[in-house]
């Protein structure tokens, strides 16, 4: 049946669905009071009848999803009332909009919700459950449905006579078959709301079934006013839920950058249950020197409060990334930050930053759950990432790990809403995982395949993010190191590689601020960095020139008077590039600085 224009939308349902709908109908009946056992609803006393109404409490609406709701009306009511019945909803509903009384000159556009019928009843033509349909008043001017949802009154014919077929199948082949069908009665709803119009029910009967009564029109609307109580419930959710989601997913990046040697997956998926979304986070950012930075994090708890502490952890880590600090000081400094919140959030994290001069990752955990690598030839493991304190409970420093991984080789990072059970134990379901994750192929893997093959499955309680670097082959074609020597040639051995490669790249006007530019960070590195180490230059989005050295301490811009010989170095590079930064390693700092590309 056809809500909009009283098209027949009845269909066939599966063994299983059909049984316990039977089953649920007989036990109802068996609870309305001495005597009813399986009397037909058409000959209950008054008391079986609100009985009947007072079951359908607890067995419509037992979600707060909108669909599913409207298939618990069309399921309590066959076969027990009807043969068939079809819920059809207002399209603006279903996008989370108030209903509204329809004023306009047809009926307004609806979807197909729900659909049941008895076997026999398998004959007719529905339209599928999920299709749009939208009539118009000059098309089928006669649709006894059309006047249901204009009127929002009820429509009742007991026994259909030829020309009624037409006035409640839109075309006449639908009329056809409900007649061969034996379809002889028909009754349709409005499902009504505070005042407002969601949708409509429609039911129909067929042989061996009584006509439908006045006393069977009052039953109807009162279970349909029942419904629409819940179906407005289910759309009321639906709309904060989209809500919360919308914020959540604005909190996350929108794109992931393309970065050297690196090919990056990442995915949120929001979890099904009815708290909604949480804190969970993943940022992907490009760092100087064709470094890159994955972070995958985790707030404990769920909704607002946690997707606030999200954006504003995530926030804090961006900044301290941009500094290009190493992964366990990032996590140092958010412990700090999460400590400041007022709302004293707990919160789990993993940092990985990956070098595509050597291809190998610099990991650092706060109570995250650890990392999966592939290799790229069957094989997958865990990697064994220190576990420090999740961030906010106090506990530093946190310990890092160097990782080197194969071409081809996939590490993934994950949140524990992708492997979380409340049947089976955590370890259990990290080796689901490993299983599921070496099962697919590469190209899947880097789809982002695994969100569906995780042990959580599809309908997951909790939201999960995942994301799956990929190495990609070999060094990337627009990354150049070079190991300069320590003496006081080294400034002039570094102009003539930064000349040489930016005249194989076609960026010859570039020559002169990149030498002078570079001479300046290795005088720096000669002066008060014990020498020069390793010279990196890198055309991305822009080009970067990178020198490291093994001072402790970090350049910064001095005011220097007429007189003084020196101090003006870093005033040049703030002038003529970009940007510059600096930050600290394991034996050193490094220093760079960023030029755009010609246009």
């Amino acid at each position: 049946m056809n809500g909009g224009n009283g098209r027949r939308r009845l269909t066939r349902r599966a063994s299983a669905g059909r049984g316990a709908a039977v089953h649920r109908f007989a036990r109802a009946r068996g609870r309305f009071g001495p005597g009813t056992g399986e009397v037909p609803l058409d000959r209950l006393t008054t008391r079986g009848r609100l009985a009947w109404l007072n079951s359908a409490g607890s067995s419509i609406g037992t979600t707060l999803d909108l669909e599913r709701t409207a298939q618990e009306l069309a399921e309590f009511t066959v076969p027990g009332f009807a043969d068939g019945a079809a819920v059809d909803i207002l399209e603006s509903v279903l996008r989370g909009d108030e209903g509204a009384r329809w004023t306009g000159a047809g009926v307004p556009p609806m979807r197909a919700a729900a659909l049941c019928a008895v076997d026999g009843l398998s004959s007719l033509e529905p339209t599928p459950v999920g299709e749009t349909f939208v009539r118009t008043e000059q098309a089928h001017e006669t649709l006894l449905h059309r006047y249901c949802l204009r009127q929002g009154r009820p429509v009742l014919v007991s026994r259909m006579r030829d020309a009624d077929y037409l006035r409640v199948a839109p075309t006449e082949s639908a009329a056809a078959k409900m007649r061969e069908a034996g379809v002889h009665s028909y009754l349709a709803v409005p499902l009504i709301a505070r005042g407002l119009l969601l949708g409509s029910a429609d039911f129909v009967r067929g042989r061996g079934t009584p006509p439908f009564s006045s006393t069977d029109l009052a039953l109807a609307e009162q279970l349909a006013s029942q419904a629409a109580v819940n179906i407005d419930n289910a759309r009321l959710y639906g709309r904060e839920r989209a809500h919360v989601v919308s914020l959540q997913r604005s909190l996350l990046p929108r794109a992931t950058p393309v970065t050297p040697g690196l090919r990056v997956h990442a995915e949120y998926a929001p979890s099904t249950a009815h708290h909604g979304v949480g804190g969970d986070w993943y940022d992907v950012m490009a760092l100087p020197g064709g470094r890159t930075a994955l972070m995958v994090g985790d707030v404990m708890g769920h909704g607002l409060p946690a997707a606030a502490t999200m954006g504003r952890l995530r926030a804090v880590a961006r900044t301290l990334m941009t500094l290009d600090m190493a992964p366990e000081r990032v996590l140092a400094r958010l412990d700090l930050a999460t400590r400041d919140l007022e709302d004293e959030q707990v919160a789990t994290f993993l940092c990985a930053v990956y070098d595509p001069a050597d291809s190998t990752y610099t990991l650092a955990s706060a109570g995250h759950l650890p990392p999966l690598l592939l290799d790229g030839r069957g094989a997958a493991e865990f990697v064994d990432v220190p576990i420090g304190a999740p961030l906010g409970a106090g506990v530093i420093p946190y310990d890092p790990i160097r990782l080197k991984v194969p071409v081809g080789g996939h590490l993934v990072m994950y949140t524990d809403g992708l492997v979380k059970s409340r049947q089976a134990d955590l370890d259990h379901q990290l080796e689901r995982l490993r299983s599921a994750a070496r099962d697919l192929t590469p190209e899947a893997l880097e789809r982002g395949g695994l969100t569906e093959r995780a042990p959580a499955d599809a309908p997951r309680f909790d939201e999960a993010v995942l994301l799956v670097a990929t190495t990609a082959e070999g060094t990337p074609a627009e990354l150049r190191e070079w190991q300069l020597p320590h003496e006081g040639r080294a400034a002039s051995v570094a102009r003539g590689l930064v000349t040489d490669q930016l005249a194989a790249w076609d960026l010859a006007e570039l020559a002169d601020v990149c030498e002078l530019v570079v001479s300046e960070l290795v005088g720096n590195a000669l002066r008060y960095g014990n020498g020069p180490g390793r010279l990196r230059l890198l055309r991305g989005e822009r080009l970067v020139v990178e020198v490291s050295d093994t001072g402790p301490d970090l350049p910064q811009i001095q005011h220097a008077d007429l007189s003084d010989e020196g101090g003006r170095g870093l005033q040049l590079i703030n002038m003529l590039c970009r940007r510059w930064g600096s930050c600290r390693t394991v034996t050193g700092k490094v220093v760079w600085a960023e030029q755009n590309l010609p246009s």
